[in-house]
């Protein structure tokens, strides 16, 4: 066979026959079948080879890239059963000046079907046998396919594809297609195998095809569309339309092509599927629409756009509105606030008018999304020690709502709910008094409800029972926290309403009142012990001054027989125990006191018998003080330390006249408190004269 390069002008002139040739073979994407009618050989006079080692007849080309690894067939169906066709596949990976001999090829002579067969051994068909033998083929490898119809007609054939394998297609990836293209126009009535019908009100008319465009790409990015009125320009793409007289009786074919706009040589640029459909003479017709708003808050009307219902699809068609069919029939009423139309439920009727002047009318019904239900909660929350009127509450838990889908917002009053402002953030620790709060409740289709939290805080529950109480410091005693609590964690790690042999300290109880817990301190305080703020001497009668602690006080001098009489008489001289206890009658403080030797008369004579009073017996006696008194109170003489607690009859370094004196001996006990004591005496003085 003989290749020739053709003149340019040759070229030009046979582009009709330019998929005849390889280097403009069409590219198969996906399996997809085609429907060809070849009628010429093409620019270019291919070396075929093997079987098909004879001049071209007429002839079409096609390239494939695999994109999954497995057996490929195909079946090339003439449209006439006695037309001969026969075929080559050249590959992997050759170019169109180096195509070799083909790797499956089949002249079998035979009409009808031929192809590759899962049931052939043969890769060539043997002697004129129908079928070769199918490839095992590997993702990535590319292929041409050479088809010739030996017997010259003028009808075409199908080519359809099967085995595992599968051919690389953009139609066929979900991230590249992710919506289905959509053919214009509606099913034929009668038979919706035929192609879909675009109705007219005027045929033959001028259309502009680039109208559908947008619809049968339906947002898949990086496609375009030609369209075309016969068959073999789509396949290949000539001759497209863009604004042409249509009729009823042509079939007009769109190509669909994918082009890869970062890779200029990705394999499935030249992908493409073809889809059909014609025009026919009839009015316009408009479709029944659904248009759904929000019935917010439970007002009984939503705000639609009627502008938006899907009646019609022609970009430049007139709408007009009415509330009734009578309305619309009258031209009474129409509604001009269309795209803020605030209506209860109800269907509305539409007019279209098409850019040719074809009326038609629908209904658009409107209808509420579905309503968000909502209904009032209550949330309790424990009182903030230190703030015991205020509580944290966790807005977002209150249950207001058992939809899915929903939103919350949370607003301190409704005027701020209905406005959206003034929301709380953050709303899963809002500190707050016993108050209400409102939610907005919002679902997927933006329509709200509110409703409203009452928010309590639950108070401080204490133990009235529990009281601080007074014990003699070495006794002990039980707390009681009282019945009616839901638990208790005293600080002494017990659980249980009361403890025992608590001695004196602080405490404090964790009392449960349902969820909260109120934290309540209790003291057992030591008692005050009485003490002995003086003793009074006379004579052998001792008077015990006793103060502190808790009255009445009770007085002993063994610590076992007790009197309540502050007065001891008849006590011998010298030491003395004194036990004084106050109605707590705990161990009882003592002191020892000291009835000193009383001297009731001196000789001051110089015979050095009776001639002084002496106390230094009682110089171990802290604070000691030997003071005398005349009769009139006033003070003449005093003996301490420095006198050594002596008085000979003097005042002044002179004698006193004879008589009688009063005097007093003071001193502080050496117990702890230094208890003052305070003995009163007299003594007669006889001085001779």
């Amino acid at each position: 066979m003989r290749k020739l390069l053709l003149f340019f002008i040759l070229i030009i002139s046979q582009l009709y026959y330019s998929q005849s040739d390889c280097v403009s073979a069409i590219p198969v994407c996906g399996n997809s079948g085609f429907s060809y009618n070849s009628q010429g050989s093409g620019n270019f006079d291919e070396e075929l080879g093997g079987c098909l080692a004879t001049d071209e007849r007429y002839t079409v080309w096609y390239t494939f890239t695999i994109a999954t690894s497995g057996t490929l067939t195909f079946t090339i169906d003439p449209t006439v059963f006695a037309d001969d066709f026969d075929f080559g596949v050249y590959g992997p990976n050759v170019t169109c000046s180096a195509l070799g001999d083909p790797i499956r090829c089949n002249y079998s002579g035979a009409d009808g079907p031929t192809g590759l067969s899962l049931t052939s051994t043969d890769p060539n068909g043997g002697t004129f046998g129908q079928w070769s033998s199918f490839m095992d083929v590997v993702a990535g490898q590319t292929y041409y396919l050479v088809i010739d119809n030996y017997s010259q007609s003028q009808t075409g054939f199908s080519l359809n594809w099967g085995g595992t394998a599968t051919l690389t297609s953009a139609f066929t990836d979900p991230t590249l297609t992710p919506n289905p293209f959509i053919t214009p126009g509606i099913p034929n009535a009668t038979n919706p195998a035929l192609p879909n019908e675009i109705l007219k009100c005027n045929l033959p008319t001028q259309f502009d095809f680039t109208t559908l465009s947008s619809d049968i790409i339906n947002g898949n990015s990086n496609f375009s569309v030609t369209y075309h009125n016969d068959n073999n320009d789509a396949i290949v793409g000539d001759n497209p339309l863009t604004v042409a007289m249509v009729d009823e009786t042509t079939t007009y074919y769109y190509r669909l092509k994918y082009t890869d706009p970062t890779n200029p040589t990705n394999p499935i640029n030249g992908c493409f599927q073809l889809g059909k459909f014609k025009f026919r003479k009839g009015n316009i017709v408009p479709k029944n629409a659904t248009l759904q708003a929000c019935n917010n808050n439970g007002a009984g009307t939503g705000t639609f756009n009627l502008n938006t219902a899907d009646v019609f699809n022609e970009p430049t068609a007139t709408k007009k509105y009415y509330p009734t069919l009578a309305d619309l029939n009258a031209g009474t009423n129409e509604i001009t606030n269309y795209t803020a139309y605030v209506s209860a439920p109800k269907t509305i009727y539409v007019k279209v008018t098409s850019s040719e002047g074809c009326t038609a009318s629908s209904t658009i019904t409107l209808s509420f999304f579905p309503v968000v239900v909502v209904y009032p909660a209550t949330m309790e929350s424990c009182f903030i020690e230190g703030a015991i009127t205020t509580a944290t509450f966790d807005l977002t838990q209150a249950n207001v709502n058992s939809q899915s889908g929903i939103t919350k917002r949370f607003f301190k009053s409704e005027a701020n709910a209905l406005a959206g402002t003034n929301e709380i953030i953050p709303a899963t620790n809002f500190i707050s008094t016993s108050t209400d709060v409102y939610v907005r409740v919002t679902n997927n289709d933006g329509c709200y409800a509110i409703t409203k939290i009452t928010l309590k805080v639950l108070p401080p529950v204490k133990s009235s029972v529990l009281k601080d109480k007074t014990i003699c410091l070495e006794d002990k005693t039980t707390l009681d926290a009282g019945a009616g609590f839901d638990g208790y964690e005293w600080s002494t790690g017990a659980t249980t309403q009361t403890i025992t042999n608590v001695g004196v300290g602080a405490y404090w109880v964790k009392l449960k009142t349902g969820k909260c817990f109120t934290l309540q301190e209790v003291h057992v305080y030591p008692s005050q012990q009485p003490v002995i703020a003086s003793i009074d001497i006379t004579n052998n009668t001792i008077t015990v001054n006793a103060s502190g602690g808790s009255a009445p006080y009770q007085y002993s001098l063994d610590g076992i027989n007790w009197q309540d009489s502050n007065v001891f008489t008849g006590l011998p001289r010298g030491e003395n125990k004194i036990f004084v206890k106050d109605s707590f009658d705990c161990n009882p403080i003592q002191i020892q006191v000291t009835v000193p030797n009383l001297i009731n008369a001196i000789t001051p004579n110089g015979d050095n018998v009776n001639d002084e009073i002496d106390y230094s017996a009682l110089a171990y006696k802290k604070n000691l003080v030997f003071t005398v008194y005349n009769r009139y109170g006033n003070k003449i003489y005093q003996a301490d330390k420095i006198r050594n607690y002596k008085w000979n009859g003097t005042s002044g370094g002179k004698k006193i006249q004879t008589g009688t004196y009063w005097y007093t001996i003071s001193w502080n006990e050496n117990d702890a408190n230094s208890t003052p004591t305070k003995y009163d005496g007299w003594v007669l003085v006889k001085n001779r004269e």
